[in-house]
């Protein structure tokens, strides 16, 4: 089937992304968007806590993830099948109706934790949409050779947004309550939608030859067109091995370690803040470069020194080495974000862009969630130092699979 790319057309010449009004009007959409994600995660555990019982915050909580898991490929196939911009723009709209719709009712009186679970929901299936279609925008908004640049950019917006985000939601939470946290996201969610509708991306129609299928049927091309790549097919399934093992320990694995050596909520504060740092710096450093030669090279070596570092955070003896070994696996894995994204982006053929980054998405980020209560079990038999072992060798698989394929260990990012 054929895909038309509303808007205006992007400018065809070559522009540094940092220069390109077009590039930072999306990269405005998507800052003030992950702020308000943050924003909106924090009142609604918040709201949840409030309203029911510790048993029924957590169902909430976790019905906010199924569904965006469930429809994620979904999402890709939508997102192919009518444009990345038009469903970035309707599904940002949406989320902003319903939180601020949720933020009136809760002002007006007190819903229960049913209003809650049903918010959850819809967030979750709207967020489906909107995750696959903002990722396969930076190729139509800007040339290949920028899109390296691109990701490092995306990078810095991510940081600053989860830094902003969680703080100013705390206050307006003392402040106002549930209703004054979820109001505000709802507004970063306006900001967006109104810098987004201004994105520009490049007019025509792309195909893929299929023409009058089912979804079902353009899911299924999209999967065998990533198994079928020589590049993408290693690349998406190093990137799913090594996320599984670097998630449950660096997630729930460093509240558990903090809370066997006896640390403090500070020292954990600060071992997130070194992972975050460094991973600012890797991003700042691609944003700067806009390009690293032998990206998939590069990408397969830093997840194996990703590994070393998670393993070297759980055997700091203090909380300063701690940190700098959190900064250590935050600087490599910045970088293995940034260049997977471009590398991602500048290998596929842009008409299953939506599908290919729908299945990076949830491999990446929709199933490694899946193993905290496997990691925290885990850690109750057996401590801390073996988990994050574990973790670390999944992190090593993923790159000696990086160096193992040929066309992904010799893949190149555009000059």
């Amino acid at each position: 089937m054929a895909t038309t790319h509303t808007g205006p057309a992007a400018p065809a010449t070559e522009r540094p992304a940092h220069r390109d009004g077009n590039v930072l009007r999306w990269l405005g959409g998507y800052t003030t968007s992950t702020a308000g994600d943050a924003l909106y995660f924090l009142a609604l555990a918040w709201a949840a806590a409030r309203e029911g019982s510790a048993t029924q915050a957590g169902l909430v909580l976790a019905v906010a993830a199924v569904p965006r898991a469930l429809f994620m490929l979904g999402g890709g196939v939508i997102a192919d099948r009518y444009g990345p911009r038009r469903i970035v723009i309707a599904s940002d709209a949406v989320r902003c109706l319903v939180v601020l719709g949720v933020a009136a009712l809760l002002l007006l009186a007190t819903p229960g934790i049913w209003l809650l679970v049903a918010l959850a929901l819809v967030f979750g299936v709207v967020d489906a949409l909107f995750l696959p279609a903002v990722g396969a925008l930076p190729p139509r908004i800007t040339t290949p050779g920028q899109l390296a640049r691109v990701q490092g950019m995306r990078g810095i917006a991510a940081r600053i947004a989860l830094i902003t985000g969680p703080p100013l939601g705390g206050l307006l939470l003392a402040l106002g309550g549930s209703a004054a946290a979820f109001g505000a996201a709802g507004v970063l969610f306006a900001v967006s939608l109104l810098l987004l509708l201004a994105v520009r991306v490049r007019p025509g129609p792309v195909r893929d030859g299929g023409e009058g299928r089912t979804a079902w049927r353009q899911l299924g091309d999209g999967l065998r067109y990533i198994r079928r790549h020589p590049v993408l097919a290693p690349l998406v399934a190093a990137t799913a091995v090594a996320e599984l093992g670097f998630a449950g320990p660096g997630n729930i694995g460093l509240v558990l370690l903090v809370q066997e050596r006896g640390w403090s909520a500070a020292a954990f504060g600060w071992i997130i803040a070194g992972f975050g740092g460094g991973a600012a710096a890797a991003s700042l450093l691609i944003a700067v470069r806009g390009r690293i030669p032998r990206a998939g090279a590069v990408q397969a070596w830093a997840w194996l020194l990703g590994g070393c570092a998670l393993t070297g955070v759980a055997l700091a003896p203090t909380v300063p080495l701690a940190v700098a070994a959190s900064a250590a696996v935050g600087l490599v894995l910045g970088l293995v974000g940034a260049l997977v994204g471009a590398l991602l982006q500048t290998s596929c053929d842009p008409a299953y862009l939506g599908r290919v980054t729908s299945v990076y998405t949830l491999c990446a980020l929709g199933l490694s969630p899946l193993t905290y209560p496997v990691v925290g079990a885990a850690i109750g038999a057996w401590g801390t130092t073996p988990v994050f072992a574990a973790g670390s060798a999944l992190c090593a698989v993923g790159g000696l699979a990086g160096l193992l394929f040929a066309p992904l260990r010799r893949a190149e990012l555009p000059r």
